[in-house]
């Protein structure tokens, strides 16, 4: 097993031009990379893999959730009886995870399919972690039965690693009455109309996608008080946020107000709900 390290090396002044070099949990390579780079939750950071400081995060997540401890994603034991189902997952560390787990990364239009709002005849289930990582934003509403299924994935104890684009108090849903719409582009620009279930139409312009058109629109943006009572309502403990640093795996949210990933663990009926739940 490589012997992780503990410090960064720096070979300018601590500025965010800094050349940081770090041990990347995904790969298990060194790399290096600036320190602004290195902040940014989408810029690839990792010289080998491509990973991304949000990437990096997630695996470090289910490293804790799972283990107790912080490990890199080569480091994790062999482990067929763990069962994990990936949301959407990056082959990035997806393919990692197939080589340590009983894993299946699932997808919304393409096998194997996993819809998170319908999962009645999914073939998952009693997993031991599930990872949705920046897909929840994206989620037909009411996202909350989005949190209910994953819940009934999950055994109790079992691990959700949970990421999306957040911010401090509530959610802002962009179409709560969203039922039958569809997207059209009309002078260059999309344009989504909604016929809703009492028959009105809506119409909504300036939408926002995350990297294209389709299943990639923005849905909402979740306010950190309404995530941890949709954990709760769901039957979770409350959420880890993962804001401290990981410096020798190239983890630093220094200057990160939101969009933090997170763990939760799934309880019983019977459990409090307790954990590390502030923002």
């Amino acid at each position: 097993m490589n012997q992780l390290i503990t410090t960064v090396e720096r070979t300018t002044s601590p500025d965010d031009s800094a050349s940081i070099r770090f041990r990347c949990n995904i790969c298990g390579d060194y790399s290096r990379s600036s320190l602004q780079t290195l902040r940014n939750r989408e810029a690839v950071s990792c010289e080998t893999c491509r990973s991304t400081l949000r990437f990096r995060a997630v695996i470090n997540g289910l490293s804790i959730g799972l283990f107790g401890r912080q490990i890199a994603l080569p480091d994790f034991p062999i482990r067929r009886d763990l069962k994990g189902i990936g949301l959407s997952d990056s082959d990035v560390y997806a393919k990692g995870l197939e080589q340590k787990f009983t894993y299946t990364n699932t997808f919304l239009h393409t096998s194997p399919r996993l819809d998170i709002t319908d999962i009645d005849a999914a073939p998952f289930k009693e997993a031991d972690f599930v990872i949705a990582s920046d897909v929840f934003e994206h989620v037909q509403p009411p996202v909350d039965i989005a949190f209910k299924n994953v819940r009934r994935l999950l055994k109790t104890g079992g691990v959700f690693v949970f990421s999306v684009p957040y911010v401090p108090g509530t959610t802002a849903e962009h179409f709560p009455d969203l039922h039958d719409y569809k997207i059209d582009s009309r002078d260059g620009r999309f344009v989504l109309t909604n016929t809703t279930i009492d028959g009105r139409t809506q119409e909504f312009q300036d939408l926002v996608f995350h990297g294209g058109p389709g299943s990639t629109l923005e849905m909402r943006l979740f306010g950190f008080t309404d995530l941890v009572r949709h954990f709760r309502a769901a039957g979770f403990g409350d959420p880890t946020v993962l804001s401290f640093n990981a410096a020798q795996f190239g983890i630093d949210f220094t200057g990160e107000a939101c969009s933090i990933p997170m763990i939760a663990h799934a309880i019983d009926g019977l459990e409090q709900s307790r954990g590390q739940a502030s923002y």
